[in-house]
């Protein structure tokens, strides 16, 4: 009998740390084939830290590249790309669970607990909401692709069919990865301020990533339920509130600006421009114009969004909406003087509080590391501005994507730190330190003495 099977099964006794193994294989097995050089144009091997950090964004669906994903990647190479943003926009838990369903095949205890943690699902009817994941992902990004099509087989040709795909499935999984290189290298959708079908549907399939499939699941069941759980609500309202505000500080902020909005011709482009990135600052990484281009302080401020991020149980990053939330709402009832968090008539339970503070703090504290040090090992190299390393480790760890042009010159130290702000922002901080840390719990609860301490 081997005694490692033993060691082995208590190491993966936890769903977290089954599914932090799991996107790092993946990450392990996209890196190895983008080293091969098939995966490149000009048929070389491209060195492991990028391939590394390329796989890493992709998995994660974050969006911050090395290379532009047309110019160096050859189809293949592409196709690699397009494959880990879909395993890890829905996690690879996600599917495997999926296909053990579909072909009858029962679910044990263990398994339910991990796909519920892979979904961040509460439990109920997990084999329906997992079914309802892929359905959803296959349905809605099988509509962007065909409302994306018609503009770019008019423009490409049959190549634009693969196209059409490649954004909306990169849209969906808020990845922001994109192959219209062939037009100047990192141009995005920088081109389409024009066009209101590529920039609406790839906001909408934004928008619907983003919100989670908790939230869309319940979305679907209202006519029959007429009623919505408190975090469908929360989601709803706080997506809705940042998507109307970020587009109101981006407008007002940048309607003179020459480099970005200020150059459109008319007030409903840049009005759309607003709109969409304000709905990228929300963990998706397209951009419609130049984000070098933009003044510090619509950085900062998207800066903002970008660390909020998008809902629990989505292909998005940050913090969550619901954790901003439950910090705004607890300091909120705080100062009126209630000892719960109240938020629509409901009390939040105080191990959610707990959670939401937790969270709040590891991301501050991973991207006041990450940014500081950009900041000090790029300065004898690149004269890198405090608030574009700050903007770049926000957004590599809301797997966000968007770039103020730091991560296609970092040094081999700044990559390392860009990526695994990437991994721990796409796996949550919490669940990822949990991953490493966590123990059987002790039944036994001891009672402890109460210490006072003064606050504020």
């Amino acid at each position: 009998m081997d005694r490692r099977a033993p060691k082995l099964k208590k190491l993966f006794a936890f769903p977290a740390r089954i599914i932090a193994a799991s996107f790092a294989a993946v990450i392990l097995v996209g890196t190895l084939l983008l080293m091969l050089p098939l995966s490149s144009r000009e048929g070389t091997v491209t060195p492991f830290l990028d391939c590394l950090f390329t796989a890493t964004s992709a998995t994660c669906v974050t969006g911050l590249i090395i290379y532009d994903t047309y110019t160096h990647w050859s189809p293949f190479g592409q196709c690699v790309i397009l494959m880990l943003i879909q395993i890890g926009g829905l996690g690879l838990v996600t599917f495997t669970t999926f296909f053990n369903l579909l072909i009858g095949k029962k679910l044990g205890l263990r398994g339910m607990h991990l796909a519920e943690e892979s979904v961040a699902s509460f439990g109920d009817d997990i084999k329906g909401l997992i079914r309802i994941v892929i359905l959803t992902a296959l349905v809605v990004e099988t509509a962007g692709a065909l409302l994306l099509m018609p503009t770019f087989t008019a423009e490409y040709g049959p190549r634009g069919i693969f196209i059409a795909i490649f954004l909306s499935v990169s849209a969906f999984c808020n990845a922001g990865f994109d192959i219209l290189g062939r037009q100047e290298p990192f141009i995005s959708l920088c081109n389409y301020n024009g066009n209101p079908v590529v920039i609406g549907t790839i906001g909408m399939l934004i928008i619907f990533g983003g919100i989670g499939f908790i939230v869309i699941h319940d979305l679907l069941q209202y006519r029959r339920t007429k009623k919505l759980t408190l975090h469908t609500r929360i989601v709803v309202a706080v997506t809705g509130i940042l998507l109307v505000l970020g587009t109101l500080m981006t407008i007002l902020c940048e309607w003179n600006n020459p480099a970005t909005i200020g150059a459109l011709p008319s007030f409903w482009q840049k009005l759309g421009a607003s709109w969409f990135h304000s709905v990228s600052c929300r963990t998706a990484g397209f951009n419609s114009v130049p984000i070098d281009g933009m003044y510090d302080i619509t950085k900062i401020l998207s800066s903002v969004l970008m660390f909020f991020g998008a809902a629990p149980g989505s292909t998005g990053g940050g913090i969550k909406c619901t954790t901003v939330a439950v910090i705004f709402m607890t300091v909120y009832c705080v100062i009126r003087g209630d000892e719960d968090t109240v938020i629509f008539g409901r009390r939040v339970g105080r191990q959610a509080v707990y959670k939401s503070m937790a969270v709040m703090i590891l991301g501050i504290l991973a991207v006041t590391v990450t940014s500081g040090c950009i900041v000090s090992t790029m300065q004898d190299t690149h004269a890198i501005s405090g608030v574009d390393a700050l903007f770049e480790s926000i957004s590599a760890f809301a797997t966000v994507g968007l770039s103020a042009g730091v991560s296609g010159v970092a040094g081999t130290l700044p990559k390392l730190l860009l990526l695994f702000s990437m991994y721990i922002g796409r796996l949550g901080p919490v669940s990822f330190f949990l991953s490493l840390a966590m123990r059987p719990k002790n039944n036994r609860r001891e009672v402890l003495p109460e210490g006072k301490i003064q606050i504020g």
